[in-house]
């Protein structure tokens, strides 16, 4: 792990998607954050100790989805497929696809294996499992303002965490995609989906992948940057938090949402610019997909 200093940043951005705005300054306490996200070796160890089994290897509870056909309750997760060609980019699910059987275990679906895959982060993870690690290590997941704070690498004032440039002189700098999304990828960073942990340069804090890689999970229910700071700055209940995540006009419909950071593999300049520190997104707690990881934080306690 790596010791993140407390004090203030600039968080979020006016420069970018709606979510994002406005920035703030934000002040965090100090404490210790793994290096890179949970890897599938790692993860494996937990479950080998304690028998978890995640959410995508359980069937759906119907009365959560009172309206779904038995079959798709089937235990399943979200995997990319890419199209064949060119296709408009309105319609996330030409390339999404719900696949009975993929879990972390098999991260395509069955006949796929995480074997020569040890070092790769784990995904396929919804919330209650990355919470159930962190628990089982003796550790957090952290809000989304520590998140952010690690990110950055002690930098401000730039676009992305090494600087103003995704490429500079020509070096991918993370794990995301090239070429035209969903169809094309050049692969000019050597990889097509997640890479091992540590392929790509440290931050300022000595973190790895914090960009890219793969999306990672926070404890913080999702609220517009703008209504958390009107209603109470984040400090009401628990409760409370959770039921003011919830959009039914999302696509997670009554599902309270998480925030979740950094970007993946999936995120290219013609879509989804979310390779920044500053970005975020609003995800369901009953979902996992091929994408989605995460790490854990240390908090320093008082004496």
């Amino acid at each position: 792990m790596a010791w993140i200093p407390g004090g203030s940043f600039r968080m979020g951005s006016d420069d970018h998607y709606p979510e994002e705005a406005p920035a703030h300054r934000m002040d965090v306490e100090g404490f210790w954050i793994d290096r890179t996200p949970v890897t599938n070796a790692q993860f494996q160890k937990f479950v080998k100790a304690t028998g978890h089994i995640t959410l995508a290897e359980l069937p759906a509870d119907p009365t959560d989805y009172p309206d779904a056909q038995p079959q798709r309750l089937a235990p399943s997760s979200i995997v990319f497929v890419p199209p064949p060609g060119s296709i408009g980019l309105e319609d996330p699910y030409q390339w999404w696809q719900y696949v009975p059987g993929a879990n972390w275990r098999h991260p395509e679906g069955p006949g796929s294996s995480i074997k020569h895959r040890e070092s790769h982060p784990v995904v396929h993870v919804a919330h209650g499992d990355a919470l159930a690690y962190a628990t089982w290590a003796g550790k957090e997941l952290p809000s989304e303002a520590e998140w952010e704070r690690a990110a950055w690498g002690g930098t401000e004032g730039v676009e992305y965490a090494w600087g103003d440039v995704l490429h500079p002189g020509g070096r991918p700098m993370a794990n995301t995609w090239q070429g035209a999304f969903p169809h094309q990828n050049t692969k000019l960073d050597g990889w097509e989906g997640t890479s091992p942990v540590g392929s790509f340069p440290a931050n300022g804090y000595g973190l790895l992948d914090m960009i890219g890689n793969v999306w990672e999970w926070t404890d913080d229910w999702y609220q517009e940057h703008r209504e958390r700071m009107a209603t109470d700055g984040g400090g009401c209940c628990d409760t409370v938090q959770r039921q003011r995540s919830v959009d039914p006009t999302s696509q997670h419909g009554a599902m309270p949402r998480k925030v979740v950071k950094g970007g993946s593999f999936l995120c290219a300049p013609n879509y989804c610019q979310r390779y920044r520190p500053a970005a975020r997104l609003a995800q369901g707690i009953d979902t996992s997909t091929c994408h989605m990881g995460f790490r854990c934080i240390v908090r320093a306690r008082a004496g």
